[in-house]
């Protein structure tokens, strides 16, 4: 079975560019200011513009209010919310009825108890994104470059589509998905040179990784 590729945390015509002619399924577009790869509205509707129908352009949000929420679905070319934050199953529900796009909660797993939480968002969420728990002190939620133990998803019993986020390479995305059974994947630092620089090339060798 086709893994679908998430992109997530671009910045740059070019990065857009790869991801979709790479076969990318869905582009990721952060809207987060502590975030190396966050980027404005009006920046993000410049790149939604190199998105094809057929590609889901994400925008990718922490707790945001409905202020922000309002601005990105109205302006940036966005076709579906990720929510990042602390949302709560009721603002996850709420978020999809108000602004009337698909939404995808992420959830941080650390072990067997964060992973049992996704029964909580099967009727809010319209997919769901595991994500390694982030570091003490960290900034952001995201994007840290850390992975979990996959296997703690392996067998899951989960109605709402799932990606596998965290840590994820050129090297290692067929590894994991082979131990997890993810149906897709989400890949930010492992495409990049730095925090918020991504490189092309790592990027069609993670879309052709993850192709096999």
């Amino acid at each position: 079975m086709p893994i679908s590729v998430k992109i997530c945390g671009l910045s740059e015509e070019a990065a857009v560019a790869t991801a979709v002619e790479g076969g990318a399924a869905m582009v990721g577009f952060v809207f987060f200011p502590p975030s190396p790869r966050s980027v404005t509205v009006e920046r993000a509707a410049e790149l939604t513009k190199g998105v094809p129908e057929g590609v889901i352009a994400v925008g990718l949000v922490v707790d945001a209010d409905d202020d922000l929420l309002s601005d990105i679905t109205e302006k940036a070319g966005i076709s579906m919310l990720q929510l990042h934050g602390n949302e709560t199953p009721e603002r996850t529900r709420e978020i999809r009825e108000r602004f009337g796009l698909p939404v995808m909660k992420v959830l941080p797993v650390q072990d067997a108890e964060d992973v049992a939480a996704a029964a909580k968002f099967e009727n809010a969420a319209d997919r769901l994104m595991f994500d390694a728990k982030p570091p003490k002190g960290a900034d952001r939620p995201g994007g840290n470059a850390r992975s979990f133990d996959w296997s703690l998803l392996a067998g899951i019993d989960c109605k709402p589509p799932w990606l596998l986020a965290g840590g994820l390479t050129a090297d290692n995305v067929f590894e994991a998905v082979k131990i997890s059974g993810a149906g897709g994947v989400d890949v930010s630092s492992g495409v990049e040179d730095a925090p918020g620089q991504k490189n092309v090339d790592k990027i069609r060798a993670f879309l052709a990784a993850a192709a096999l």
